[in-house]
Parts: C-alpha cells; structure tokens; sequence
C-alpha cells in the first residue's frame, strides 16, 4: 500500500475491522501540554477560537506572538513531546479492549521528521499499534490502508478538515469526532453531517462496537 508523502512502520493488516486513529487531542493530550510549554517559555494560548496562531501571547507585555515564533515553538515542543505529552484518560484501555475485534493503526499530521521520538511515546505508554506520520490529507491514506477491503472500517480525529477527507475518499467510514480538552473542544466548528461526537474514549468504544457488530450481522 502506498502512504502518501509518509514515513511509517511496518503495516500487516489482518482480515479483521480496521481503525484508524489520530493521535494529537485523541490519544495523547496535546493543547493541555502545548500550553504548558508556552508558558514554561513565556507565552500564554488564549482559548477565544479554534486555533493556534493568532492565539499565542507574550506574557512579558501581552503582545501577539508572531506567527513564525509559534511555528518554531511548536517545532520545539514535537522536538520535546516525550517530556510534555501525556495519554488521553481512558484511550490505552478502550484501544486494548478494541484491539481484539479490530486492526488499529494511527495516522498522525505531525510532521514525518519527529516519528521516531513519537514512536517511542507511544510505546512508553502502551500504545504499541503501528503508526503512520504524513502531513498530506488523511482521506488518500485512509483509501490507501483500507482499499477495497470488505471489513468496516472506523476513522477518529479531532479535525473537521480530517474527518470530512476521509468521508470523501471513503465514505463507508463510520467518523467519530474527539477531542480531549474541554476548553478548545467547545470552541471547535462541528464536524460535519455524518460524523459521531463522541464526548470521551468510553462513548467512542461504544459506538465503534455497535458499528462493528452492526457490520457483523
């Protein structure tokens, strides 16, 4: 299968469901840490809308922080993310528990060059499923894993942009939306007809067994 512009590990998918899962704000908090780092490094994000750039502020004299500063920033903080990120409460069990019934692989937009250190987060904590690391849209991706394959399939991000690919290139998906932290989630656009909003991990393994069993019958 060809990832597109992907670096990833070794994929052996069986005859079984797949799911395919984000990592950022789904398994592993990131706005929670990203704005702990800010303010370890003299910034602060203001959660007025959806967004990273144009909501970074100094803390020395409340100025906007530039755009290009917060680029670099969160360069650093992907440099850093084993000494920051943490799981999301619940997703190591319900992927364990969803990981006898189905294939998990996570696709991840953080940029190719930081797969490694991620990897090994990933491991440290138990998330020992292989993963894909491309910052082109997740909807080729998720054509390229799944195919033609007659087995469900499951997508969960945190990003409308994310979720409505995938529904275009395929549409069989059943799309569930999650997002970890409160704050920006009630901020975030809704994520477009077709797609579940699951509330924690716990009401997205809910709803990814119904669909299995419900693809099953």
């Amino acid at each position: 299968m060809l990832i597109p512009e992907a670096e990833h590990d070794d994929l052996h998918l069986g005859e079984r469901p797949l799911i395919v899962c984000d990592i950022d704000e789904v398994v592993l908090e990131f706005v929670t840490p990203f704005m702990a780092y800010l303010d370890h490094n003299g910034h602060e994000l203001r959660a007025t809308s959806f967004r990273l750039h144009g909501n970074v502020f100094s803390r020395a004299d409340g100025s906007e922080t530039p755009g290009e500063t917060v680029s670099a920033m969160l360069e650093a903080f992907f440099e850093a993310q084993d000494e920051w990120q943490t799981p999301v409460i619940e997703a190591a069990e319900s992927l364990a528990r969803l990981s006898t019934h189905a294939d998990i692989v996570f696709l991840t937009a953080m940029p190719p060059r930081h797969r490694g250190l991620r990897r090994t987060l990933l491991s440290r904590h138990g998330f020992d499923y292989p993963m894909i690391a491309t910052e082109a849209p997740k909807g080729p991706a998720v054509l390229a894993l799944h195919g033609a394959r007659a087995q469900p399939v499951v997508f969960i991000d945190d990003i409308f942009v994310n979720l409505q690919s995938v529904r275009k290139h395929v549409p069989e998906t059943l799309l569930v939306n999650l997002m970890a932290n409160d704050t920006f989630r009630a901020l975030a656009p809704h994520p477009g007809d077709g797609v579940e909003i699951a509330t924690d991990w716990p009401h997205a393994e809910s709803l990814i067994k119904a669909h299995i069993n419900a693809s099953a019958g």
